[in-house]
């Protein structure tokens, strides 16, 4: 499960680049800052400007004028992912000292976890999480897929209208991984929400954050005495003998990676469908199957788009640039997936092929991509099936994603279809019976006031503190 990131915002003034760091020396042609509105709005022209200026590896500036160096090519990318004794991940070699407000802090911050680790302990961490996977009954998560998919139908099938981002796309994630990661389905929705928040760097991403470290710390406590068939269960009695902490972590690492990646797939791949006529007529044509679309999204719109956690172990050359001990070396996935080297047409399909780097790849390729293409493939296979006469209910203009230092999420997919009765077939609905009364997004009011809102009578608490008390009850 590729790692997931908060917002880049509010940035902070860093130490300066210390010499041999890539923004030395450039010149006119120097370092490309990825934050703010010289970034501009538009990735692919970004990467051009960087590929002709600097070849496949381009210097970049980082929030607070970090130095770093962005890999743009899909072959200099799997060099960096393939070699770790080059290309470490263990960021206390990093050659600058980021100060304490620091927006990267969150995601470079070296943490006792499997994306950190390297060697011996990697393998280690790594077995666990695998092996945990690899328990998970992937026809049982199908199923639940299935069913999930039809309750949130249910839920606004009578009015015609959906956001398939809020409604669908994040609501269906954060229930089907929720059950197999072994949490009640009660917290499921609250936890996405939460996730999703906590990526998005809002004011109350901290108190998400530690909502999130609230559940999965009590996951493990029930875990230890209850165990049962569900990822946190294995992870505590796998025989690497991870501590209660690193179980904790792990888990809170690949709730957030598995869901908000997942959510990114489903929403990119159902924005083209309704979009992209000839995308959605081969589609339906039976030209093209739903993996095979799933495949092309993942070419052209990956979940992640930069995954900035490897730094240098000594000096050395990569893309005709000489990268020095301590460099940060980021991936990029987005970038690498249009390197013209390897699709000098972009216009022509790829579906099929899995040679993109959506998924990373070397050892720290995503463990659990299977997983996040089955609830995918599975959930708009079951939407579009029973809602075949989805329209998007903007222009396509309209649509707006937020971006971030590492990915960029679609904000919402508004649609429309002749609205439907519920089905009441005991097949579709059983099971829970109260997931489609459940999906609906938070209520504005139980989140954390933003900075700069006027203050309610009284303190206020957390919205986590409020959840966690009436679950008590």
């Amino acid at each position: 499960m590729t790692t997931s990131y908060p917002e880049s915002n509010g940035f902070s003034a860093a130490s300066a680049p210390p010499p041999g760091c890539p923004a030395h020396g450039l010149g006119s042609t120097g370092p490309q800052r990825l934050y703010g509105p010289e970034a501009g709005d538009a990735p692919r022209a970004l990467y051009a400007k960087l590929r002709e200026a600097h070849g496949p590896v381009a210097p970049v500036l980082l929030p607070g004028d970090v130095p770093a160096w962005l890999v743009l090519g899909h072959r200099e990318n799997l060099d960096v992912m393939r070699t770790p004794s080059l290309f470490s991940c263990d960021s206390r070699i990093w050659n600058v000292q980021l100060t304490a407000d620091s927006p990267l802090l969150p995601l470079t911050a070296w943490q006792r976890l499997i994306v950190f680790a390297d060697g011996e302990e990697h393998a280690r961490l790594r077995s666990a999480v695998t092996d945990s996977l690899d328990e998970l009954n992937r026809h049982g998560i199908r199923r639940h897929v299935v069913r999930y998919t039809h309750q949130l139908i249910d839920g606004f099938a009578p009015t015609g209208r959906v956001d398939l981002v809020a409604d669908f796309a994040e609501q269906l994630s954060s229930l089907v991984l929720a059950r197999q990661f072994g949490i009640r389905e009660q917290d499921a929705l609250i936890l996405g929400t939460a996730v999703r928040d906590m990526v998005k760097g809002s004011p109350s991403a901290l108190q998400s954050n530690q909502f999130v470290v609230t559940v999965m710390t009590d996951l493990v406590k029930r875990k230890k005495d209850k165990p049962g068939k569900d990822f946190a269960s294995s992870l505590l009695h796998h025989q690497s003998q991870l501590t209660d902490d690193e179980v904790t972590e792990h888990l809170r690492h690949a709730i957030v990676a598995a869901h908000e990646n997942t959510t990114n797939l489903i929403g990119n791949t159902l924005r083209v469908v309704l979009t992209d006529r000839r995308f959605r007529s081969n589609l339906s044509g039976g030209s093209m199957t739903l993996p095979d679309a799933l495949e092309q999204v993942m070419w052209d719109a990956p979940p992640l788009a930069v995954v900035p956690n490897r730094w240098a172990t000594g000096d050395t050359l990569l893309g005709g640039q000489q990268i020095r001990k301590g460099d940060m070396v980021m991936l990029g996935l987005a970038a690498g997936n249009v390197d013209p080297e390897i699709r000098p047409d972009l216009t022509t399909p790829v579906h099929g092929n899995r040679s993109h780097l959506a998924f990373s790849g070397g050892p720290h390729e995503c463990p659990g991509q299977d997983i996040g293409r089955a609830i995918s493939d599975t959930g708009i296979d079951t939407l579009l099936a029973r809602v075949p006469d989805l329209e998007l209910a903007v222009a396509e203009p309209e649509l707006t994603e937020t971006a971030s230092l590492v990915s960029s999420r679609l904000d919402g997919l508004p649609a429309t279809f002749k609205p439907q009765r519920p089905h009441t077939s005991d097949e579709k609905t059983a099971g829970t019976g109260t997931a489609a009364s459940q999906a609906q997004p938070l209520p504005a009011a139980t989140l954390p006031a933003a900075a700069g809102e006027p203050a309610t009578s009284g303190p206020r608490r957390p919205w986590w503190r409020r959840f966690l008390k009436g679950r008590a009850r």
